[in-house]
């Protein structure tokens, strides 16, 4: 019973992660830079994405970190779902 609720948690911060990357993605084309819906979504990705951008290049003028931030997230998900599946 707690594997599944491990689980379940690491589910849900991995799709508010996920879901937090597409809405920056959607919000830097869409938004004007000093709307207040785009300004929450940077201050809360930012943090996220400013290791990965010293990591990886822009490609570019296109800024590929998110993309790179959501496949990490999905990774480490299903490690950590399989770990604790086979441990508990």
């Amino acid at each position: 019973m707690l594997a599944y609720y491990l689980v379940l948690l690491i589910n849900f911060f991995s799709q508010a992660v996920i879901l937090l990357m597409l809405a920056y993605a959607i919000l830097s084309w869409v938004a004007k830079p000093w709307n207040q819906v785009r300004r929450v979504v940077e201050r809360l990705s930012d943090p996220l994405l400013a290791p990965i951008r010293r990591v990886v290049p822009l490609v570019g003028m296109v800024d590929i970190s998110p993309l790179v931030l959501i496949l990490l997230v999905q990774l480490l998900a299903g490690i950590l779902t399989k770990i604790v599946n086979t441990i508990l």
